[in-house]
């Protein structure tokens, strides 16, 4: 089996619901663009606060993939 090589991207995904659904949401847009990923890994969690409640969360996360 030869040595593979991997890449990785950086997204953001939003949800006014929850981080996992950020998460899923940045997950299922990337992959109707780039074929294969395979890991991820959260980099940074934040999210907008309106009158005192979280109005949206934004979850940025990197995720590789091998590259062909």
């Amino acid at each position: 089996m030869p040595n593979r090589v991997y890449k990785k991207i950086e997204v953001t995904g939003t949800s006014t619901i929850s981080i996992e659904e950020a998460v899923q949401s940045a997950l299922k847009h990337a992959s109707q663009s780039v074929r294969g990923l395979s890991w991820f890994e959260v980099l940074e969690t934040r999210g907008n606060i309106i009158e005192g409640t979280v109005d949206n969360w934004q979850v940025t996360v990197k995720i590789g993939f091998a590259l062909d």
